[in-house]
Formats: structure tokens, C-alpha cells, sequence
């Protein structure tokens, strides 16, 4: 082979690892505009306390299989977790997101007192879970930690509530997948005691839930709210929200006192 022809060749090996990289540049670029739009979406929404929804968040392939419903299910189709006392006179609905950074700034700041309202019988909670942020960031996580979190319920409601706490105390960045490990989430699961039984380790590792996951999702789809948090206590949206900063735990038992009396 020639000089001449090595330095051809050499020029179009150049160009072709030029235009690779050009190429993977700009696939990286995309793709934070996708998560910056998706994330400056959250917290310019915070204030309104939605988080838009886009297209069917609840289809995909992990969820293929029988559908097996949590034991402590409740609600229609088994779609939703009932935590507090059945016969509570009140029914604060909330709406979340595992991978909703809103959501864990609520659950941050008000969620220990949401929870202390629901344990004196105020009202018992029913709690109606997403997945839409996996279409909108990328990744599975919220429907892996959903399904995860579904396994939680079938070892019991107080467990389900734990491990609830837990994810949210322990979310991820919203621009990673750190909940479509299900090694990571056993990790997070060791810190809720006696959670970790062999039933529960199984049905996470095999995904035992995830067709409840999808159902419990598209309940979600189907139920009119907008986005995440939501909370409705008998029908009526509470507020918790001024300026995208949670109101006081305080000000939250004011409210829901208000609200209760208004009738």
C-alpha cells in the first residue's frame, strides 16, 4: 500500500471517529434536554403541586406475567394501600411518584406529622402510586420500587409504610435510576426491621409484583389527577404547598383541622 493511500485511509478512519463522537455528543446533549425540561417541569410545577403527566406511564415489559395482588391490598383491583384505622371518620388520598423529588420534599417536611394524623384516627390515608416519571426521566425505578414496595405490603401495611419512608428518605438523584436496582432497594429494604424475609427477598429478585405495579399505575392514569404530590382529604385538595416550599408541619394540622371542620 502506498503512502498516499495510507494517508486516505488514515483521513477516512479520522473522519469516521470525528462523526462518532459528534454523534455521541449530541445523543448526550438530547438527552439532558430531555431531563433538564423533565426536572425544570417539577420544580417550576412545585408551587401548583403537579407534576405534568405525559402518555401511558404504565406498559412495559416487566410486567409480563400472572398478576399476583399484595395480601393488605385494598381498593378497586387491589390498587391501592390503605394505612390507619378503617373505621377513621376521614380519607387523606395521596397521590406519589417514588422518583418524584416534589414528592420527597413533602415527605421530608410534613410526612412523620401526615403520618402521626393518621395513626390518632383522624383519617386513615389511602395512598395512589405512579410510575410516569420512568417515560418522562428514563429508567424503570419507580415501577421497580413500586413493585418492590408491593412485595412490602404483602409482609403487612406497617412494613409497606416503612419501606415507603425509607425509599423517599433515600431517593435518588431524579436524573438516575438508582430504584431499577433490586439490589439496591434490598439494601434499602435492611433498614426496615424484619422486612427482609425470604418471601419478600424472592418476589423482589423475580418481580412477582410488577404486573400489580402496572396495574396499580394505570389506576393512577385513569384517576384524573395531573401529576404528583396530590393530596385530597375527603374530596377536597389540600394546598401544601406555598412558593414550591411544603408548608410547616404546624400549618399542615391547620389545615387539615380546617378542612375537617368545614365539612
Amino acid at each position: 500500500m502506498s503512502n498516499q493511500q495510507k494517508k486516505l485511509n488514515k483521513s477516512a478512519t479520522e473522519r469516521l471517529k470525528e462523526q462518532r463522537l459528534r454523534e455521541e455528543k449530541s445523543a448526550r446533549t438530547r438527552r439532558r434536554i430531555v431531563i433538564g425540561a423533565a426536572c425544570a417541569a417539577v420544580l417550576a410545577l412545585a408551587a401548583g403541586v403537579t407534576v405534568a403527566v405525559s402518555g401511558n406511564s404504565s406498559g412495559d415489559g416487566a410486567a409480563s406475567g400472572p398478576l399476583v395482588v399484595p395480601a393488605n391490598a385494598s381498593g378497586q383491583d387491589g390498587t391501592v394501600i390503605t394505612y390507619g384505622k378503617a373505621d377513621a371518620p376521614h380519607t387523606l388520598k395521596i397521590y406519589e411518584d417514588f422518583r418524584c423529588p416534589i414528592c420527597e420534599r413533602l415527605e421530608t417536611t410534613d410526612g412523620r406529622t401526615i403520618q402521626q394524623l393518621a395513626d390518632n384516627g383522624t383519617y386513615k390515608i389511602e395512598y395512589h402510586i405512579a410510575t410516569f416519571l420512568d417515560a418522562n426521566l428514563g429508567g424503570k425505578g419507580s415501577r421497580t420500587a413500586l413493585a418492590a414496595a408491593g412485595a412490602a405490603l404483602n409482609e403487612g401495611v406497617d412494613k409497606f409504610k416503612q419501606f415507603h419512608d425509607v425509599l423517599y428518605a433515600n431517593q435518588p438523584n431524579e436524573q438516575t435510576d438508582g430504584f431499577g436496582d433490586v439490589n439496591h432497594l434490598l439494601d434499602l429494604a435492611g433498614k426496615v426491621p424484619g422486612l427482609k424475609t425470604d418471601a419478600f427477598v424472592k418476589a423482589v429478585q423475580d418481580g412477582t409484583y410488577a404486573p400489580w405495579a402496572a396495574k396499580v399505575s394505570q389506576a393512577f392514569d385513569s384517576s384524573g389527577v395531573s401529576g404528583t404530590p396530590a393530596l385530597m382529604l375527603d374530596g377536597k385538595t389540600l394546598n401544601v404547598f406555598t412558593g414550591g416550599t411544603p408548608i410547616s408541619p404546624e400549618q399542615y394540622q391547620a389545615l387539615v383541622q380546617q378542612t375537617v371542620s368545614a365539612g
